[in-house]
């Protein structure tokens, strides 16, 4: 019997994001490196923003990790940081954060994947423009890190 995906992939990549908005979206440029590069060791989704819905899809992951574009001025432009659950969720159609996911996920379906998220300044957020010069610099450096982080750890040592 042939495995799904997700039985296949037990980790997620969820790039959040726009490309038509310049640095916003790196999220998803991120994402297609990853794509161009490990095309079946992953699964990847591509997100305007999330959702409630999504607590059920990463319900069916062991590792899931959110990587998403910032206004905030980070070391090196970016930081991969461990996600906890929220402590509360607050009902909104709008927006929800890693956090808020997480926690629907372990209050809905009794699931809580291992969960980081992947934060990378951005500096232009105009409609139409392209991906400015720093921020591909540091998609880039989140490339390297996800490399250190997710790819070396799971390569057999000789």
């Amino acid at each position: 019997m042939k495995k799904s995906k997700t039985e296949q992939n037990q980790t997620l990549l969820i790039g959040i994001g726009n490309t038509g908005r310049a640095d916003d979206g790196l999220g998803w440029l991120f994402l297609n490196r990853m794509e161009e590069l490990y095309p079946d060791r992953f699964e990847f989704e591509y997100r305007y923003q999330l959702q409630v819905e999504d607590a059920e899809l990463i319900s069916n992951f062991h590792t899931v990790l959110f990587i998403d574009a910032t206004v905030d001025d980070l070391p090196d432009g970016i930081a991969l940081k461990v996600c906890e659950p929220a402590t509360e969720y607050f009902y909104s159609s709008h927006m929800q954060s890693p956090e808020a996911i997480l926690y629907l996920a372990k209050t809905l379906y009794n699931k809580q994947p291992e969960t980081s998220v992947l934060k990378i300044t951005g500096y232009e957020w105009g409609l139409g423009k392209p991906l400015s010069s720093p921020a591909r610099q540091n998609l880039d450096c989140a490339a390297d890190l996800f490399r250190k982080n997710y790819i070396l750890q799971e390569e057999p040592s000789y």
